[in-house]
C-alpha cells in the first residue's frame, strides 16, 4: 500500500459530440447509459427481401404450431369416438347383465 493518492481513471472512449443540426449517428448505432453501464446497439435498416424473408419465417412457424394443434386435436377425435361407442355398447347391454330380484 502506497500513500499517494489514486489517480482518476482516464476514459476508455472518447465522447462523441454530435453537432446540433446532425439528426442522427451517421454510423447507424446508438449509445444508451444506464447507472452502471454503456452498452452499444447496432440498429439497422430492414431491405424489401428482409421483410419477405421475415414474414416467411413467421408465416412457417404459425404453420408448425397450427399443424402441432390440429395434430393433437385429431389424435383425440377417434378416443372420444371410442369412449361414446363403448358408452353406447354398455347402455344397451345393461339390461342383460341387471339382476331381477
Amino acid at each position: 500500500m502506497t500513500d499517494q493518492p489514486r489517480q482518476p481513471e482516464r476514459p476508455r472512449f472518447e465522447p462523441e459530440i454530435i453537432p446540433p443540426g446532425e439528426s442522427h449517428d451517421p454510423r447507424g448505432t446508438r449509445v444508451f447509459i444506464d447507472q452502471t453501464t454503456t452498452e452499444q446497439i447496432f440498429v439497422g435498416r430492414i431491405s424489401p427481401l428482409q421483410m419477405f424473408m421475415l414474414a416467411l419465417v413467421i408465416g412457417a412457424v404459425i404453420a408448425v404450431v397450427l399443424v402441432i394443434l390440429l395434430g393433437a386435436f385429431l389424435l383425440w377425435i377417434p378416443i372420444v369416438g371410442l369412449l361414446v361407442a363403448a358408452g353406447l355398447v354398455a347402455g344397451v347391454l345393461r339390461p342383460l347383465f341387471q339382476r331381477r330380484g
